[in-house]
């Protein structure tokens, strides 16, 4: 018997219907091994399957090769950091417009530094899935619409931006990208902690009255 076989006998089926189930534990178990491997390279159908306790056979179900389960991890991985955004703007009251889009943004800093393999990993794959009016509109740019959403939120709140809120937005969410990407370049613990404040400090600049 392989060591395949005798992991999937270990492995409690998962009842008739609940096959979404399993597809997310696919998921969570992908990204597991992308945030140890630290690359998609080195993500595999078989480690996968080694980790969930299942047959690669029973991963074609749900993905027709790598490359489909890499776009799924995209996916997940993209709801996963917009969760964590909603939830860190939810955490401060509506008035505090200021302080919910600073808190989107550190929970965008932080997910980064986290889980680098998974956000070198977003920021290297372009998916667009197609929208009603023909148009395609890639996850990452379905994050940084959050960001636009805010700053209107914010323009509505009577804070002055020095430019419009979708050029706002654009500036600090490439700026946030930028030193997250220097920090991924020589990642270093403290150059790390500099992140959050420096993007705090890119918040306040695009706005024409003080806010700190």
């Amino acid at each position: 018997m392989t060591d395949q076989s005798h992991l999937t006998l270990q492995r409690t089926r998962n009842p008739w219907g609940q096959g979404e189930k399993l597809r997310t534990e696919i998921l969570v178990a992908s990204a597991r091994l992308l945030s140890e491997l630290g690359g998609e390279e080195a993500l595999t159908i078989r480690g996968v399957a080694r980790a969930v306790g299942i047959a690669p056979a029973s991963i074609y179900q749900h993905f027709a090769d790598k490359a489909a389960l890499v776009v799924g991890l995209l996916e997940y991985d993209y709801q996963r950091l917009a969760e964590e955004m909603h939830i860190a703007r939810d955490s401060l009251p509506v008035p505090d417009a200021v302080g919910r889009l600073r808190a989107q943004m550190r929970a965008y800093c932080r997910f980064a530094i986290e889980n680098p393999g998974h956000y070198r990993l977003m920021l290297n794959n372009r998916q667009a899935a197609p929208k009603p009016d023909g148009a395609e509109r890639g996850p990452l740019a379905e994050i940084a619409n959050l960001v636009v959403l805010a700053f209107e939120a914010c323009g509505a709140a009577g804070h002055r931006l020095r430019v419009p809120a979708s050029k706002a937005a654009i500036m600090v969410f490439v700026g946030a990208h930028g030193r997250v990407a220097l920090w991924h370049s020589s990642p270093d613990e403290t150059d790390a902690q500099d992140i959050v404040p420096f993007v705090d400090e890119l918040i306040s600049l695009v706005f024409a009255d003080s806010v700190d």
